[in-house]
């Protein structure tokens, strides 16, 4: 049976003002329901695993909230991490504490701020990828492109491994300019890095102390002290010191340019949330396109008025009323100590704001 392992950090800045630092994007309930994009993650696994062996690394800062709506999870598989360190130091933590358990065990690594559309063609292509695992494989899940979207990563797809459904990744491609997007998903050569994975964990950690020696060492040393007293201690000592890389350049660039990684393409309605015009896209709208954030779309939230608007995306999240007349194409977001209006072609651009007030020093605010 699979591990799971969520990665739970970051703070979602495209998502200001309702993301913050101190309460992130996966620790909202952006699905359209009322689970949180972290508790939609777990859920979504309970095909594959059990909340045994479902483990989430996350931040000292969020470990209470995760731990408030994870009751299921036990609390030893929440992994503290003392200091954001990317991607990679937070995924190989994870695969080292496992490696102790089961040194061959499959695992899987799934951000917590991801929305599925269809979870059952999602379980089922994450089964494909455990078959490549259990090869010896480092597998990916790959995205069907629908557009030549510029905001993703891609991966190069070469021949098919025994006929099929497994593709050999020959290369991992930069987010594109336009042009070269387009080219990728005409080629169909192409697919979106969701940054999915699956992997047995002797493998994955295999293939870091071949590319990442140092990264490897330090997270050797921090998990065999996990299950003693010395734990924090060592943590304390080791983590800074680790590399601050993401996983695709410190393992799986190099893996795949060795022959090592491959990928299952998938079609589940997969989206990573990323800003305020793509959580517009992807929730219920009223027959006007508008979409508010918690709104059924028979009956209008009490907190939100809007009358001849078309296409905005209403976030009410201060208790007062929000009141829209003639606008289109916009979106606002009120929280209790800042309100967001802007254009929904510059929803990529609120990151910009939050970059400007950490410069004016209004920590307080991000």
């Amino acid at each position: 049976m699979l591990f799971a392992v969520i990665p739970a950090g970051g703070s979602g800045t495209r998502l200001w003002p309702l993301s913050r630092a101190g309460h992130p994007k996966f620790l909202h309930a952006l699905t359209g329901t009322e689970a949180s994009l972290l508790q939609a993650t777990v859920d979504r696994l309970g095909p594959l695993t059990t909340p045994e062996r479902t483990m989430v690394v996350t931040g000292a800062a969020h470990v209470a909230a995760v731990a408030r709506q994870l009751t299921g999870l036990p609390e030893e598989n929440i992994l503290v991490e003392p200091s954001p360190r990317d991607s990679c130091a937070a995924i190989a933590l994870a695969a080292s504490v496992i490696a102790i358990r089961e040194p061959s065990a499959v695992m899987g690594s799934f951000a917590a701020d991801h929305l599925i559309g269809d979870p059952a063609a999602w379980v089922s292509t994450v089964r494909q990828a455990i078959t490549g695992a259990e090869q010896g494989l480092l597998m990916t899940v790959g995205i069907t492109p629908t557009r030549p979207e510029t905001g993703y990563g891609y991966l190069q797809c070469g021949e098919l491994i025994d006929g099929g459904p497994l593709r050999r990744v020959e290369e991992f491609k930069e987010k594109p300019a336009t042009e070269v997007a387009q080219e990728y998903v005409r080629s169909g050569r192409y697919l979106w890095n969701a940054s999915m994975f699956v992997w047995r964990v002797d493998v994955f950690l295999g293939e870091l102390a071949r590319q990442q020696p140092a990264l490897h060492a330090g997270l050797t040393t921090i998990a065999q002290s996990w299950d003693t007293p010395e734990r924090e201690d060592v943590l304390g000592a080791v983590w800074p010191t680790l590399p601050k890389i993401s996983v695709d350049y410190a393992v799986m660039e190099g893996a795949a340019a060795a022959g090592r990684v491959a990928t299952v393409p998938g079609d589940f309605g997969w989206n990573d949330v990323g800003d305020f015009d793509t959580l517009g896209e992807v929730l219920p709208a009223d027959g006007s396109g508008n979409v508010v954030l918690g709104a059924d779309t028979v009956e209008p939230k009490p907190g939100v008025l809007l009358r001849d608007c078309e296409r905005l995306v209403v976030v009410p999240h201060s208790g007062r009323l929000v009141a829209a007349l003639g606008v289109r194409d916009l979106i606002v977001v009120d929280t209790p100590d800042a309100l967001l209006v802007c254009p929904r072609d510059r929803a990529q651009d609120v990151k910009k704001l939050v970059d400007e007030l950490k410069e004016r020093g209004a920590e307080d605010l991000v």
